[in-house]
């Protein structure tokens, strides 16, 4: 079952599993494995959501018997990431952590993924229960979107992250300028036109961040190709990638899992593809919120920390739970 809506799409959709067809489905940061939705994509009406059961009763129990990091723990393992930066001269690092939630009896589902789409419009909301695990999440960064009338195809430069109310620093523009360099060389191996926007400021929910688009005219069979290089982007891991995926699979205290994956969705016209990066694990007993962000040498564990808590209140913050 799942249940999602599109960036600034209030229409409700699922899937109609009345085929093998595979339109949906997400993938790991790792690219180790992926769960697939089968069937076509369909609109749903408010009132047969309403009608709908989705409990959370019918949620897999924690079994993992995972502790979160404590705050020392965090600003100590981030010291050592400050110095692999350091030692290695690079330019970030992206290092996340899992928050876990279990003061509670049980999860309103419904009107929780409700108040996820209520208050991020502007992303892609999903929620999904595959009998195995359930996940639930929204974010706005655009891993790819190729539409298949014109072959054109749209990324974006999406990193550094503050509150609404702050200025950007030093810090957040170095951080989002490697982003959006490895995105225009990838695209320059595939395209002669491309078309590049300014850097502005992205809002989502209480927090910002600074994004610069990209569009470009691709071969249909470039498609996979250029989605492979794409992920995962130094947003969501580090330059050089290959070196910055093997340090965090080292230091990281948890995997990722479905965390910084991405999700391809596949209508009649076109093929989306949406980094899953504000999202949480559902259990009966427990939710496993992951957050992270971009480290550089001028890191400040402490503000680090606070920037990894206001991410988390994207989903703790809409979660109705008795």
């Amino acid at each position: 079952m799942i249940y999602f809506k599109f960036p600034f799409d209030e229409k409700l959709y699922s899937t109609d599993e009345s085929s093998v067809q595979q339109n949906i489905s997400f993938h790991t940061f790792d690219g180790s494995s992926q769960i697939d939705f089968t069937g076509n994509i369909i609109e749903v009406n408010t009132g047969d959501f309403a009608k709908t059961n989705i409990s959370s009763t019918s949620l897999p129990e924690d079994r993992s018997g995972f502790i979160a990091e404590t705050q020392t723990e965090y600003l100590n393992q981030l010291e050592n990431v400050i110095s692999v930066i350091k030692e290695n001269d690079l330019p970030k690092l992206v290092y996340s952590r899992r928050k876990i939630f279990r003061d509670f009896q049980k999860i309103d589902l419904k009107k929780s993924f409700e108040n996820l789409c209520q208050s991020y419009p502007n992303a892609f909301r999903y929620i999904f229960i595959n009998g195995r695990q359930s996940w639930m999440g929204a974010f706005s960064e655009v891993l790819g979107k190729f539409s298949k009338k014109t072959h054109e195809f749209e990324t974006m430069s999406l990193a550094g992250t503050l509150p609404v109310s702050e200025s950007w620093s030093e810090k957040e523009i170095e951080e989002q300028k490697p982003v959006t360099c490895y995105i225009r060389n990838i695209l320059k191996n595939y395209s002669e036109n491309i078309d590049e926007s300014g850097t502005y400021d992205h809002i989502s929910g209480n927090i910002k961040h600074l994004r610069t688009d990209f569009k470009a005219k691709i071969r249909p069979e470039d498609l996979d190709a250029i989605i492979q290089e794409l992920h995962p982007t130094p947003a969501i891991c580090g330059i050089p990638k290959t070196f910055c995926k093997e340090t965090i699979q080292k230091l990281e205290k948890f995997p990722r899992e479905l965390y910084a994956g991405y999700i391809r969705i596949e209508t009649e016209d076109t093929v989306h593809y949406f980094v899953n990066l504000r999202c949480a694990k559902l259990y009966q007993n427990a939710v496993h919120v992951f957050v992270g962000g971009g480290i550089t040498a001028q890191s400040n564990p402490e503000k680090e920390w606070t920037e990894t808590e206001l991410k988390s209140e994207a989903i703790l913050k809409n979660l109705v739970v008795l």
